[in-house]
Order: C-alpha cells, then structure tokens, then sequence
C-alpha cells in the first residue's frame, strides 16, 4: 500500500495495526505521544461521515468540550420551548382562541404566541404560575401537555447525565497521578536498569495498579512516510500500591530492546519509551489511566532519584518537592550487553571502561543535585 507525503492512515491487519504518519517536520522529530499523555494525532475522515458519532452519542457528548456543551445545553432547552410553544400556538388558532376572545380556550389566557411560549416554558420547568393552566376543552392539548411532561423528564435525565459524566472524567483523576520529568539509568543489584518515578499528588491514596511501558520505534520509508513498531518492556512488580512515590523498574537484561545500547548509542537513536498507570479511584471506584512518555533526550545515564521518603514520629513524610531531583553516580558508559559480556561488578572496576563521574552527567531537564555524598552513591549498587 503506498502512502503519499502529508496523508495519515490507519491500516488494520490481522495481526496488528501499523500506524502510518506522513512525516512533514524534517529538522524536527514529531512526538507520538506529548508529556501530558496527548496523542498528536488526527483522524481524516470521508466528508459527512457521522454516523459513527450518533451511534454512540453519548460518548460523543461526553467527549466534547465545555463551550460546546454549554451550547447544546442552552440550545436544548430553548429549542424544545419554542417547538411546544409554537405546537401551542397552533392548537389555539386551529380552535378559534387567538380571534375570538369570547370563545372557550384550550389553554386559559393563551391568546398568542408569547402566551404559548410562556405556557411552554412554565410547563417543562414545572414553574407553574397559575395564571395559564390547560382546561378540558381540547383533547389534543391534553396529549401534548403530557408528551412535554414525558420529554422533559427525559431530557433532564440525559443532560444531568452527561453534565455529571463530563465533572467525574478519569482524565481529571489522571492529572494529579504524575510521572517524573526524565528517566534515568543506573546500577542496582550489580545490573544495569532504567527507571522512572511515579506518585500519587491527591491525599486519598490509589491503592492499586498497573505499570505498563511499550518502546515506540519509528521506521522512515522511502515513500517519505513512518511506519511504527511497538515492543512491550518487562517491568519488575508492575502491581502498585501508590500510597507513597514509586520507582519503576526495567532491567536491561538480554531480550530488553535497549540491552545493546550505550548511553552514546542512546542519544542517536531514534525511539520513544511510552509509559502508563492504570489503576482504579477509590472514591469514584472508576478505571483511570496516566500515561507519559520520554524520548532518548529525556533518558540520563548515570543519575538516580534522590530519596524523598523520610520516617517521622507518626506519618511517613513525602516531599514531592524532589520529585524530579536527581543525582550523579557513578556508572559505566557501557551498553548492558557490553557490561555483562566483560563480566564487570557492581562495584565497578578498570576493565569496564570509564565511569560517569558525579557532578559531570549527560545534558538533561531534571533537577540535579551534585552535592551527593558516599552513603547515597553506595545506595545505587543495592
């Protein structure tokens, strides 16, 4: 299938789905997912096509921003006035009320358009004035003040409905479930690993959930479009009770993607690690997800978080103002393969070639603190 430059696509095989994005931005690498968990993805579809959105209006409705359903609101209720109103209207001149003001009316003091709207209006908000009230002269009017009822009572229950769906998002839980601004690489247990932090900012903790991380590899074709390929990363106790900060962990062990690469190698390549939470509210008890995702430039060998658990006399205390600290230590500039290979300890020794010094690490976003002392640097080899 060939694929000209600009156009994006989705192709659905059997067994996978290859996304293909046309690649405009040559001097710029074009993120596939943003820092905020956002997607930079549009989806062209044929002209007039809505059909897959009435079928699942509600969802539709949901999804849509707040302007727009403040609209809808406003228009819904408006509308449905002016339709009963008008229906109203009609019913008095079909049955003399408007030109004969002697004649019996179907409505009391509905004599034209305004009264109708207004009888309309009191009648589906259930404001009830008392100065028009429907008499028992027409039958017809009758079945249209109980089909109002009846609209009204469902149009209440779909707007409150969406209204309140759109208030209890799990995207807005996600927002104060956050991860670290960079990942980092460093030495526990005598292994090479790539970690990152994850911490719950809201009082009411999450109790549990699921980490899950995926490398994103993009594939230039000739065409002048990308293909992408995913690879799932093996994360040690992906089950999480977030009632303080985590570090997750990947080791980079044989059959890890990133095993064969150093941190020279790790800044020229072309990937992005995508990172999420899935985990459950305990006050809403609705399913979230948290996702981020960091690039080789958001990758720093040779750090690690500093610690922001301390004990006091009678709560554990958290500061989530070091969430993104980290700190220099001393790691190999090897790949993991190439660590392994010579058989290097965790200590460190000659034959693994040099050693990231504290104080000098690789350019990165995160906070830094040079200041480490010889307790913390020992840590890392834990």
């Amino acid at each position: 299938m060939s694929v000209e430059s600009g156009e994006q696509g989705l192709i659905d095989t059997y067994y996978t789905t290859i996304h293909t994005i046309g690649w405009k931005n040559e001097g710029k690498q074009l993120r596939y997912m943003q820092k905020d968990g956002r997607f930079p993805v549009v989806f062209q579809k044929a002209p007039g096509d809505w059909s897959p959105y009435l079928m699942d209006i509600f969802t539709t409705l949901v999804e849509i921003r707040w302007r727009v359903m403040f609209l809808i609101f406003f228009l819904s209720y408006i509308l449905s006035w002016l339709f009963f109103g008008l229906c109203y209207w009609l019913i008095a001149l079909v049955h003399g009320d408007v030109s004969d003001v002697d004649n019996a009316p179907c409505v009391d003091n509905v004599r034209g358009f305004t009264g109708a709207f207004m009888f309309s209006m009191e009648t589906q908000a259930t404001i009830g004035y008392g100065f028009r009230g429907m008499t028992e002269n027409c039958i017809v009017a009758i079945i249209l003040v109980t089909v109002q009822d009846v609209f009204s009572c469902l149009l209440d229950t779909i707007i409150i409905g969406i209204v309140v769906s759109k208030m209890a998002s799990a995207r807005k839980r996600a927002q104060t479930v956050g991860f670290s601004r960079c990942a980092v690489v460093n030495l526990r247990d005598g292994n090479l690993c790539l970690s990152w932090r994850l911490g719950d900012f809201r009082g009411n903790h999450i109790l549990d959930g699921v980490a899950r991380a995926m490398l994103v590899r993009y594939v230039k074709q000739p065409q002048g479009a990308i293909v992408m390929s995913y690879q799932d990363l093996h994360i040690h106790n992906k089950d999480i009770v977030l009632a303080t900060p985590a570090t997750i962990i990947h080791k980079l062990e044989p059959g890890s993607p990133l095993y064969s690469l150093g941190p020279d190698d790790l800044l020229g390549d072309n990937f992005e690690l995508v990172v999420s939470f899935t985990y459950t509210g305990d006050s809403t008890g609705m399913l979230s997800q948290t996702r981020t995702s960091y690039t080789p430039a958001d990758i720093h060998w040779g750090q690690r978080f500093q610690e922001m658990l301390k004990l006091g006399k009678r709560h554990y205390k958290v500061d989530y103002a070091l969430f993104n600290v980290t700190t220099s230590v001393p790691v190999p500039l090897l790949s993991a393969e190439e660590f392994h290979r010579r058989g290097c300890p965790a200590e460190g020794s000659q034959a693994c070639g040099s050693v990231l010094a504290p104080g000098k690490g690789i350019r990165h976003t995160c906070t830094v603190n040079p200041d480490i002392t010889e307790e913390v640097k020992q840590q890392t080899y834990f």
